[in-house]
């Protein structure tokens, strides 16, 4: 038998895991806008992830995967529910505009229906943020889930004027982006870094 003969089944193989890898449907981020309206800014996506809603729903209702959905959380994790029973998060972010960097802390409650809505609000009390708000829609469609993510923020705390609010605009953007391709691996089981 031939060299090429003996490594035909092996090239066959790899040619068929290659195939289905390229069929694999990836998600897909179908449209982000991002708004700053008197300080005030708006993020909004809808995607699409090769994710039922079940598993989608466990992540993002699990504060302690957030430093893996992206970097920009560099803390977070679910806090003990305070005595009205909600459940409760804290996430700590870190960002840079141009030379200007700042640690941001967010302390929350979650409001759920499970399976279908997530509401993330921010006590501004003890946060960084005078406002924070946001919700996430899971709605079943053909063998994956389409998120419907809504973010709105107040900073608490100076943006350098002209440049920051560029800045933050196209991180929330990029964030988002990348964030969808993280949460549909993580809702499937897999790691995000591979």
């Amino acid at each position: 038998m031939s060299a090429i003969n003996q490594k035909l089944p092996h090239l066959l193989l790899a040619f068929v895991l290659l195939l289905a890898a390229t069929l694999a449907s990836p998600a897909e981020l179908r449209e982000i806008t991002v708004e700053l309206e008197n300080d005030h800014y708006y993020l909004k996506s809808e995607a699409w992830l090769d994710a039922s809603k079940e598993d989608l729903y466990r992540v993002l209702t699990d504060y302690d995967l957030y430093v893996r959905i992206s970097s920009g959380f560099v803390e977070s994790h679910n806090v003990k529910a305070e005595s009205d029973g909600k459940p409760r998060f804290y996430t700590r972010m870190q960002g840079c505009v141009l030379l200007f960097c700042k640690s941001f802390e967010r302390y929350g409650y979650l409001l759920l229906e499970p399976q279908s809505n997530i509401v993330a609000v921010v006590d501004p009390e003890v946060s960084d943020f005078e406002y924070s708000r946001e919700s996430w829609e899971l709605i079943s469609e053909g063998d994956g889930t389409v998120m419907i993510y809504n973010f709105e923020m107040d900073p608490g705390f100076w943006v350098p004027p002209v440049i920051g609010p560029y800045y933050i605009k196209r991180t929330l953007k990029r964030g988002g982006e990348d964030a969808i391709q993280r949460i549909e691996a993580l809702a499937q089981g897999r790691d995000p870094d591979d």
